[in-house]
C-alpha cells in the first residue's frame, strides 16, 4: 500500500510529535524533513557549501550529534530559504513519501509542494507563545540557558523567514486539515490527527 499523510506547520507547533505518533499508529514510516535541513544546517557551521551539502547529504547525516541546538535550527532555517538547497532534497522527500507500506512526512512545504497528491494533509499550528514555551522547555531539558522572551523573537523571526521565502513558503495546502495544539495536549492532538488518517483510510 502506498499512502503519504503529509504534516505542515511552523516551529514548535507539536507537528513531529504528531508525525511520530500516527506513524507508530497505522505501522507507516516517518521523516521529520526539518532534520535534512538540519544536517545541512550543522555541516554549513562545519564550513560546508550549502548546496554542495545538500546535494551530498547522506541518511547517516540525520543521526549526527546535536542537531536539535539553536544553533543549527538558526542555520535550517537560512540553508531552507535557499532554492538550490530545497531542489536537492525534492527527490529524497518524494522518494521517501511513495515508498510501499505507507509514509508519513512532516515539515514546512509537504502538503503543497513535496506531496501536494498526499491522501491526508494536515497544518498543525499553535500560537506563538505557546510554541516559544514548548521550546523553551525543550531547550532547558537540553541544557540550554535561554529566557522566554529570547525563544519567543527567535519563533517570530522564524515564523517570519519561513512564511515570507520566496522558495516554497510556510503555508496551508488548499485541501490540508488544521489542526491548533495551542489548548490541546498531546494524547488530544494525537486523537485528532489520527482520526483524519483513519477516516482516509476507511478504518
Amino acid at each position: 500500500m502506498i499512502f503519504t499523510v503529509a504534516i505542515d506547520g511552523p516551529a514548535a507547533a507539536g507537528k513531529g510529535t504528531v508525525g511520530r505518533a500516527v506513524a507508530a499508529r497505522f505501522g507507516f514510516a516517518h521523516l521529520d524533513t526539518g532534520l535534512l535541513y538540519r544536517a545541512v544546517g550543522a555541516l554549513v557551521l562545519k564550513g560546508a557549501d550549502p548546496v554542495a551539502a545538500a546535494r551530498g547529504l547522506v541518511p547517516e547525516a540525520l543521526e549526527q550529534p546535536g542537531l536539535r541546538g539553536p544553533d543549527v535550527a538558526q542555520a535550517a532555517s537560512e540553508v531552507a530559504a535557499i532554492p538550490e538547497v530545497r531542489a536537492a532534497l525534492l527527490a529524497f522527500q518524494r522518494g521517501f513519501a511513495r515508498r510501499e507500506g505507507g509514509a508519513v512526512l512532516d515539515g514546512r512545504d509537504i502538503g503543497t509542494v513535496i506531496c501536494p497528491g498526499a491522501e491526508v494533509k494536515l497544518f498543525v499550528t499553535a500560537s506563538a507563545e505557546a510554541r516559544a514555551g514548548r521550546r523553551l522547555a525543550e531547550l532547558v531539558e537540553a541544557g540550554h540557558e535561554v529566557s522566554f522572551d529570547s525563544v519567543l523573537a527567535d519563533v517570530k523571526a522564524r515564523d517570519a523567514r519561513d512564511s515570507e521565502r520566496a522558495e516554497a513558503p510556510l503555508k496551508p495546502a488548499g485541501d490540508a486539515h488544521l489542526l491548533d495544539t495551542s489548548e490541546l495536549d498531546v494524547d488530544q492532538a494525537v486523537a485528532a490527527a489520527v482520526a483524519q488518517v483513519a477516516a482516509a483510510l476507511g478504518r
